[in-house]
């Protein structure tokens, strides 16, 4: 689903059932923001990605064109890594794009690869993928026949291997060093940083990793500007983003919206988007995947700005909004979130390890009925050990952000309905079931 326009990433598949195909991407414009870019120098495609104010559509909200500026000159070989491992609850966005219009991904990898001076690059896609790595494998293979990859892309010289990867199903591969071991076929475990990526990744070697997303915007970068996409939006969040809305809306789905000039609210209630809560009211909203602080209703008129959702203690994310209305539990969905993060912990980092798991005990204990007063104290506590401080972004003990992941569940849940974990100590029960 996609909601009104400016269209950067769905026009194509918003309007074709075949969008998936070469032939539909050729005829719909497909590849033609490749010939642009390889008419250029790679220097100016790096310039006009930076002058487009792109930023990473992964989580961390990086500039994607200063991402590549830290690559050293002259180093080589180097990769490209394109993060397709899109794992966190709730978020859908890169999945639809790899199954419904993988060639604009293929095309993207193209030109950041001509940008950077790759030779070879690989989509990491997430194992439960399959349609997905079917798809984006066939895409591969259609561009390689048709010239678009290969040894000599469109009779320009420069060569390019394009490698899909399928992940196992961990979730702690969708952290970019994590992901980088995977890809060497090691255990997925993060690495100490530095050295990052740009330093040695891959094979030790100079690396870039992006974003499904992110790389998906090349396209549209390289045939109409820089400046034209720094247009949209506004201020340091700038074109388009993809949010994946769930929970309890009447019309949950991705929606393809223009930064910083649409709110929360519009994504949510708008007729032609979320549709609104069917029953009861809203009562808190997730505002960038499962990782982030938690929103309650005052803050629906927050623009989907990078820099606002950050400076009101959240996060835009993984571009994931999970809608809860005053109808289902806070400590339930909080618990399960909890359990999520501590299922998936790598296990490297001791307070993470140990603590994910201390908690997901102590929060199914109290929404179980059997919680102790005591134990509100306890889970602020062991939160605290993870993440010392307990702001935003957070402090961390660990190697990767994972451990802090499981923070803001806790914390914020129980800012907003502390009654409600009171409620399941005192009557030993949840008092939402009926």
């Amino acid at each position: 689903m996609t909601g009104p326009g400016p269209f950067l990433l769905h026009e194509r598949l918003r309007a074709h059932p075949d969008s998936h195909t070469l032939d539909r991407a050729v005829a719909t414009g497909g590849y033609d923001g490749l010939r642009a870019a390889l008419a250029r120098p790679p220097g100016e495609i790096v310039d006009e990605v930076a002058a487009s104010g792109l930023r990473g559509r992964g989580g961390a909200g990086f500039p994607t064109g200063r991402k590549w500026q830290f690559l050293a000159a002259g180093d080589e070989p180097r990769y490209l890594v394109v993060n397709g491992d899109e794992g966190e609850p709730g978020t859908f966005k890169d999945r639809e794009l790899i199954e419904r219009d993988p060639h604009q991904l293929v095309e993207g990898i193209a030109i950041a690869s001509w940008a950077i001076g790759c030779h070879h690059a690989f989509a990491y896609v997430r194992g439960e993928f399959a349609l997905g790595q079917e798809r984006l494998s066939r895409a591969v293979a259609e561009a390689e026949a048709a010239g678009f990859l290969g040894p000599d892309v469109l009779g320009s010289g420069f060569a390019l291997q394009v490698t899909v990867s399928p992940g196992a199903g961990a979730y702690i591969c969708g952290e970019e060093t994590a992901l980088l071991e995977s890809l060497e076929g090691q255990r997925g475990m993060p690495r100490i940083r530095p050295p990052f990526p740009a330093v040695k990744g891959l094979y030790q070697r100079p690396t870039v990793v992006n974003n499904v997303e992110t790389i998906s915007n090349l396209p549209w970068i390289a045939r109409h500007g820089g400046e034209a996409f720094a247009a949209i939006g506004r201020d340091r969040s700038t074109g388009t983003r993809v949010f994946s809305l769930s929970g309890r809306v009447l019309r949950p789905g991705n929606y393809e919206l223009e930064l910083a000039t649409t709110t929360f609210r519009d994504l949510i209630e708008d007729p032609e988007l979320g549709g609104g809560v069917p029953d009861g009211e809203l009562a808190a909203f997730v505002p960038g995947g499962a990782s982030a602080p938690w929103f309650g209703p005052d803050q629906l008129d927050c623009p989907l700005d990078f820099d606002e959702v950050q400076e009101r203690g959240s996060m835009l994310g993984s571009g994931a909004v999970i809608v809860m209305d005053d109808r289902h539990c806070p400590v339930r969905a909080a618990m399960r979130l909890v359990r999520f993060f501590a299922h998936e912990s790598c296990g490297k980092c001791t307070p993470c390890r140990e603590g994910t798991d201390w908690l997901a005990k102590a929060m199914g204990r109290i929404e179980g009925g059997g919680g102790r007063p005591a134990d509100l104290d306890l889970l602020l506590d062991v939160c605290e050990g993870i993440a010392p401080g307990l702001s935003w972004p957070p402090a961390q003990t660990t190697i990767c952000p994972l451990g802090p992941s499981v923070i803001p569940p806790i914390a914020s849940s129980l800012a907003l309905f502390r009654d409600d974990y009171v409620a399941h100590i005192d009557r030993r029960r949840c008092p939402h079931d009926r």
